[in-house]
Formats: structure tokens, sequence, C-alpha cells
């Protein structure tokens, strides 16, 4: 006899003190038969809709049932979260309706765990030379403080995961941690039997839902999926973030600093003329990007490919010396040879990429004002990728609290992979399909469950039409008399949003100099600092950018406004937006709808969402940039946000914000 999804969510429910909402009910129905009918599944989850349960709970029916299921989340914090606190929560509710207990496990990226063999036999210097010395200072203070936790998780028989160490820096941690690419490998290490990462992936080939994140979902793809245990269903939360986590796990870059790494690290195995040859490739790469202007890098910069392809040819040759030695425990005890050939392939992968410059990849170059100039690698656009790499052969389930943008799941279907034309009405039975073809239809549904807050009486969309439309100088005085006002009017409780750090130091510059009221802004302290103490100071405001988009969730009074200064589109010189905006038109589409306007309308929704996080909340978001409703894009734009009442009428805005201070 099957379990019932219904009872078990409702068992769920009551064991947290909360109740069934009916759009958690109809998403976890429908969770449930994508994963029986095998179609592909998009569910926009409005926040409070209580996701994380309406897909559990099919994700627990479908593990007895001795089916594997992987959950990614965009955030080790939502990973955590599900770990730490969801999962065991539901198995505890129903562990009476279910023939069995379902095991579960955690599985990061290697660099996530603390290596043995680092933490034991020291970390390379840039000539390959382990040193056991940590460095001088702070760092190397940390650096030891976490030497002595990684043995004692290993005493206490815990996980060695980053996310459970003592506060550190990051520099600190890449003295105890290693890349995927430079492991010795379980075989090869004299600690293998020991090692965290290996622990994990041995309790996530047990357990019967393994829960990760879209980084190594995106790895396990490229890799043949010999990252994650074998499954049949993943479910990806935060959804709207996979394309661009996937973008980044496909991506690359290459700079001299790393060459000239890898070419000291190998010249204790090789001869010095192949580290030669190396290292000047390195300095030639160096030349050509030193007269080269930032930006996309094409056809015309020759003097860049070409030096490229030097780097490409002198790795091969270094990489096919170092091939020629044997890298036996025996013959390379502290592994640092093997670790080289990592570095080596590294450089050569990424050099071969670049001097090939395809169609389907973007090479462009930055100037990073601590690691100076270097190139960058992506694919020009992901969708294919997941066609074929996630989603061909299993079924998958996409949520997030924003999947629609401009009122349909198209622009977020094609990003993911999945065609319009493919889409199943909703009494639509799923058809038969070649998995083995690579044109044939994927079929997918999409359900939006809405939300339980009532966002027009909850919240008020102001949009300020009397102000002129933003500038690339930045913002004015009229703007920043605005936002003084409205944060004046909310007596603080606010969340700024800003398209540029410039921006958001300039309004906090202007409110401090106008007002008494306290504004934090992003850069003056650790971000999860400035969040603990604006949420537990009301009348205190915080000011930022993208991270704060997306990243925060303050309920209740500590916010009642949210101000965004402009429309976030890309910048016009970002080159790999610009670069797929550039491909949608040459196809014959709306390059700047298909990129620019989609990413603008996810942003903008990601915003206004944080105004609302329960349903005590009331406030205003204030967007000062009249395009929204002056412009022909505007209505696209609107249809994606939550459906606040809307109004350009700026005294009833201002009195709505002081009768929330009583």
């Amino acid at each position: 006899m099957g379990v019932d999804v219904r009872e078990l969510l409702e068992a769920a429910v009551s064991a947290i003190g909360g109740q069934t909402r009916p759009g958690q009910v109809e998403m976890a129905e429908a969770v449930n038969g994508s994963m029986h009918d095998g179609s592909h599944l998009l569910v926009q989850a409005g926040t409070g809709t209580g996701k994380s349960l309406g897909y559990l709970v099919p994700a627990l029916i479908h593990a007895v049932e001795d089916r594997r299921v992987v959950v990614s989340t965009a955030t080790l914090t939502l990973q955590s979260q599900l770990v730490d606190r969801d999962v065991p929560a539901l198995l505890d509710a129903t562990e009476k309706l279910l023939p069995r207990r379902p095991s579960y496990a955690i599985q990061k990226g290697r660099n996530n765990y603390a290596c043995l063999h680092r933490i034991r036999e020291g970390a390379p210097d840039d000539d390959g030379m382990l040193i056991d010395l940590p460095p001088a200072g702070p760092v190397g203070q940390q650096v030891l403080e976490l030497r002595d936790w990684a043995e004692q998780q290993l005493i206490d028989g815990e996980a060695g995961d980053r996310d459970h160490a003592p506060s550190h820096q990051y520099q600190a941690w890449q003295q105890v941690a290693i890349a995927a690419r430079e492991c010795l490998g379980a075989q090869k290490c004299p600690y293998g039997e020991e090692c965290f990462a290996e622990k994990a992936k041995e309790q996530a080939r047990k357990a019967d839902i393994v829960i990760t994140n879209h980084a190594l979902l995106s790895i396990d793809a490229f890799e043949n999926r010999t990252v994650l245990p074998e499954h049949d269903v993943v479910i990806v939360d935060e959804a709207h973030e996979l394309p661009a986590r996937v973008t980044g796990a496909a991506g690359d870059e290459l700079s001299p600093q790393m060459v000239e790494r890898a070419a000291k690290r190998a010249r204790r195995f090789i001869d010095d003329d192949k580290a030669d040859d190396l290292i000047d490739a390195s300095d030639a790469l160096r030349a050509a990007l030193d007269e080269t202007r930032e930006g996309r890098i094409e056809a015309a910069n020759g003097v860049v490919l070409e030096a490229a392809a030097l780097v490409r040819d002198a790795a091969r040759s270094v990489y096919s010396d170092l091939n020629k030695k044997s890298d036996d425990k025996d013959d390379d005890p502290d592994g640092a040879k093997r670790q080289s050939k990592g570095a080596v392939k590294e450089i050569f992968d990424v050099a071969e990429r670049v001097a090939a410059l395809s169609d389907m990849d973007v090479v462009w170059m930055v100037d990073r004002e601590r690691f100076g100039r270097q190139l960058q690698i992506a694919p020009l656009t992901v969708a294919g990728l997941l066609r074929e790499l996630v989603l061909k052969d299993r079924t998958v389930v996409l949520t997030s609290a924003t999947l629609t943008l401009g009122g349909d799941f198209d622009a977020i279907a094609r990003q993911v992979g999945l065609r319009p034309s493919d889409k199943l009405a909703d009494d639509d039975e799923m058809p038969s399909v070649d998995t083995d073809s690579e044109t044939g239809p994927l079929p997918w549904r999409g359900l939006d469950v809405g939300s339980p807050f009532e966002y027009e009486k909850q919240g008020i969309l102001y949009v300020a039409k009397h102000l002129p439309p933003p500038h690339r100088d930045g913002l004015g005085k009229k703007q920043f008399e605005e936002i003084i006002d409205l944060i004046t009017a909310a007596g603080g409780r606010t969340l700024g949003l800003f398209s540029s750090r410039r921006a958001a130091e300039a309004a906090t510059a202007a409110v401090r100099e106008a007002t008494d009221l306290k504004v934090l802004c992003q850069g003056d302290a650790q971000l999860g600092e400035l969040s603990r103490e604006f949420v537990d100071d009301p009348e205190t405001s915080l000011f930022g950018t993208l991270s704060l988009w997306q990243g925060i969730d303050v309920p209740g009074s500590t916010c009642n406004l949210v101000i965004i200064d402009r429309v976030p589109f890309p910048r016009p010189d970002e080159p790999l937006m610009a670069a797929r905006q550039r491909a949608v038109d040459e196809a014959g589409g709306n390059g700047f709808m298909a990129v620019a306007a989609t990413h603008a309308a996810l942003l903008l929704a990601q915003g206004t969402g944080r105004l609302i996080r329960r349903t005590s909340d009331r406030g205003v978001v204030a967007i000062l940039d009249p395009r929204i409703v002056t412009a022909r894009y505007g209505g696209y734009l609107r249809a994606s946000l939550p459906p606040m009442w809307p109004t350009a009428d700026r005294e009833k805005v201002l009195g709505a914000l002081k009768r929330l201070q009583d």
C-alpha cells in the first residue's frame, strides 16, 4: 500500500506546530506526480509557502521506494539548514507513517573539507615544496587553530567541514584544504582511509537522500556523474540561481601568475628548459594582457590568442614530461609531483580553451586590483549543457520563490534548457520520450502555487514617476532628497538596494549628513555583522548592493521600507551578458528582452521580495526609477513582481510610512 503524500505532509506540519497551506499541498502533490511520471516540473512557491516540506515530503516517499533523491541548493547556508534542521525534524515527524526511516547525507565540494595531507605535511609554496610552517601573523595563528580543530574532528568522528571550523580567513583555509584537481586520491594519499571528503562521499553513497549544492551538481554533470552517487531524481531549490552557478562552474580563468606558479612547482621534476619555456609563455601572456583593454577578447585580439597558444604548447610539453615520471606513492611520497601535474593540466586545459576561441565560449580580460590582469572564459549559454547533462535522463524538479518572469515560466525554462514548446498542459499525460535523442522533447510542467501573503493589503509598490531617469554618473540631488524623505518618514527601518557600491555609499553619506538616523553601509563591516545589527535595532537602516538583493531575510518591523535606486540591468560593458544579448539579436530574437530585461526582472523580484516575509509584515517598496512604468519593457518588469498595491502618489506613501511607526 502506497504512502499518501497529504497524510505525510499533515504529519510533518503538525509536528512543527503549523498548519498545512493550500499551496504547499498543491506543490507536494505535483512534485510527487512528477517523480512518478518522469516529467520535469518548475514550481514557483512564494515566500511563506513552506516549499522545503513541499518537496521533501514526496522525496521521502520516493526514497523509501529505494530510489535515491538528490536535493541541490544554491547556497551552503540553505544546504546546512536542510541537513541540520529540516530533514531531521521531518524524519522524526513521519517515522511511524513510513515502512522504514530514510537515511540522508550532505555532500560538498572537496575544498569544503579539511585535507589531512595538507594539515600533516604542509601546503606547497610557489616552488612546489611542502612547507609545514604556517605564515606569520593572524593567518598563521588561524592555520594552527584549524590544524588542531581538524585533528579533533577526526578523533570525535566529525565531518571536518569548513562550516563547523573556528573563525578564519580564506587564506588560512587554503592552507588546510585542497582543490579536487590537486588531490592525490584515496589510493595514493597516505591519509586516504581517514580522509574527510572521502568519508562524506561514502556516506552519500549509502544515503537515500543526498543534499548538495548547485556547484557540485554542475561538476558531477561535467564529470559524467562520477561525483554524486547514482540517482534518478534531482530537486533544485533556489533554482533561479542554477544558470549562474552552472556558468561559474563551467568557467575558468588564466593569469600570468597562475602559469608562472605552475612552472615553478613543476621545475623539481622536469628539465629546466621545459620549465623555462612555460615561464617564458607566462611572460608573453603578461605582455599581451598589458597592451589589451579590459573587455571581450575576439579574433581581432590576435596577440592575446597567440600568447594563450604559447602557454598551451608549453604546458603540454611540461605535462608530457611529468607523465614520464612515476607518481606512485613510493616514488612521490609527499604527493608534490601529482599536485604539480594537476596544476599544469589545469593551465593546459584553460589555455587550450582560450586559444580555440570557440563560438560557444566568451573570453574577456579583467584587471583585478589584487591579482592584476587575467583572462576569464565562460559558456555563451548553459542551456544546452543543462539539457544534455542534467535534464536528459532523470526527473528534475526546479523550485524557487521567483521563477515566473513577465508572468510565465518561459524565460527561466529556456535558461535551464527546457523548450516552451515542450510544456505540458495541466491535464496532459506524460508522453513516451526517447532519452537517447539529442533533439527530442523533454516534457515539463509549470506550476505557480502562489503565496499565503496578501500582497495587495500588506505592501505598497511606489514608483517615483516624478524623478528623472537615472544616468550613468550615479544618483543625483533629487534622488538623494527622495531617499531622505522616505527614510525619515519610515523612522529608519529601511533596506536600501543599490545598483553599485558607489551609489550605496553616496546615499549613505547623504542620509547621515541630513538626518540623525543610523545607516549601515555594506563594506563598513562583515555582511553578517551588519545584518545582525540591522535586525537587532529596528530604527537602523542598511544600504548595500547585490548580496543584499537576494541574501537577507528581515521579517517584522526591522524593515518597513525597501528602496531600489534603479532597474538593475546588467552593465552594457559586462562582456558575458553583452555577448549573450548580441547572440540572441543575431539569431533574430530580441536580445535586450531575452537577456537584459530578464536579468533585471529576476533581481527586481528578489529585491522586492525582501519586504514581506510573514503574514504580519507591512511596508513599502519604493523604486526610484520611473522607467518601470514609462518604458515599453515596464509591463514585463512589473509582471515579475509580487502583486502589491501600486501607486505613484508620494504623499500617500509618506503618510503610510509614518503610520507604520505608530
